[in-house]
């Protein structure tokens, strides 16, 4: 059986790792895999050299050229992973797309798939993210996909109200939990030899992404962000890029600024999930808006600070402090981070997203799965089961 795989960033390679590495050693199976997206862009790190360490071949690729991430590019690049996945679906013939997550280069990929009669298994849905347009994209990939993975009950009760059969929605946790206990992780020392830096006792990872409002309000947000930070001077803080979102090339722009600026602060394009894990570990605590601070920092029992409404309406932990795109509000819930009493408090936590073993369950549930004959979908209203 043939099974093929869509990623388009380094996060979403991030999850699906696990799933295709356990895949491959199954007889039952044969993989192929489709980069798009971000990954050959020099701009955000050319992270399908990621995908390549892991021996993990790209089967095809769409070059995604001219990456402005206006909304006109943006449907444009759906246009293209529409048309461009249509003719690679064709010759591989796939027996099942497996996609994770809500971005619209997947809901293109998606699309096609429907169209052409391949059934899909889609990982993550349900969640809900307000002040993002993912939202749409997250349920309409639900909709088109025959096998859902759900990190939890509640998203499995969303995904089922979509009007998705029960008996394919499997609650199997979140991946990001497989990939953080399988890292073997650099040693601070490391880190530091490895990227040029002294990191002080306390630093913090920061990562903000473009919410679902104008290019003036998320040029002051991340102002106000930036402002509430540069008083921390006895602190570190490390930046990565934000993902390929309408609005991103604002928050580049104001953090290149702030960094040149501030000798504490640093800049990287993308660490890598092994190094991005290793800072994680060692790290104070995140700042920002990332769903990483939701679903994987918990993990390493370190504070969240989401700012804003991009993650509006997703699961967290008591480890996740969210609070608005207010200076004195953001400044007095860094040192709160520091404090023995919070850090006493979120060694306990559970996450939301569950324990290590997702990728492994939706292996086993693929394996006794009847995928082929499956195309034909009705809705499941939940009045009448």
């Amino acid at each position: 059986m043939k099974i093929c795989f869509v990623t388009s960033t380094r996060a979403d390679f991030g999850l699906l790792k696990n799933v295709i590495i356990k895949l491959k050693r199954e007889k039952k199976f044969s993989t192929k895999l489709i980069a798009s997206g971000t990954h050959f862009s020099k701009k955000f790190g050319s992270t399908f050299e990621e995908i390549n360490q892991n021996k993990i071949s790209i089967d095809n690729r769409i070059n995604i050229n001219n990456i402005l991430y206006s909304r006109e590019s943006v449907t444009n690049t759906m246009a293209k992973c529409l048309s461009e996945s249509n003719k690679i679906f064709k010759k591989m013939r796939p027996d099942l797309l497996i996609v994770l997550g809500d971005r619209y280069e997947i809901l293109a990929f998606a699309l096609s798939a429907y169209i052409l009669r391949i059934p899909i298994a889609h990982i993550h849905g349900g969640e809900v993210t307000k002040g993002v347009l993912d939202d749409a994209f997250r349920h309409s990939i639900t909709k088109l996909s025959h096998f859902h993975f759900v990190a939890n009950n509640t998203y499995k009760k969303r995904v089922i109200q979509l009007g998705e059969n029960s008996k394919h929605v499997h609650v199997v946790g979140g991946l990001g939990a497989d990939s953080i206990f399988q890292t073997k992780f650099l040693t601070k020392k490391e880190i530091e030899k490895k990227y040029k830096i002294k990191l002080k006792k306390n630093y913090f990872l920061v990562n903000i992404q473009p919410e679902a409002v104008s290019k003036n309000k998320i040029k002051k947000n991340t102002k106000i962000l930036l402002s509430a930070i540069k008083s921390k001077r006895d602190a570190n803080f490390i930046f990565t890029f934000p993902g390929a979102d309408v609005g991103n090339d604002v928050i580049i722009q104001e953090i290149n600024k702030f960094v040149k600026k501030n000798n504490n602060c640093f800049l990287f394009k993308s660490l890598g999930q092994k190094n991005y894990f290793s800072f994680l570990k060692y790290s104070s605590g995140m700042i920002g808006n990332s769903s990483s601070g939701l679903l994987e920092m918990p993990y390493f029992r370190k504070g969240t600070i989401n700012i804003g409404e991009r993650q509006a309406g997703r699961l967290y932990s008591k480890s996740v402090i969210n609070v608005k795109f207010n200076k004195i509000e953001i400044q007095k819930t860094i040192e709160k981070l520091l404090t023995k009493k919070f850090l006493r408090k979120i060694q306990q936590i559970n996450s939301p997203y569950g324990r290590p073993g997702a990728s492994t369950k939706i292996v086993r549930i693929l394996k006794r799965k009847k995928i082929r004959n499956i195309y034909k979908k009705e809705f499941f209203d939940i009045d009448t089961h």
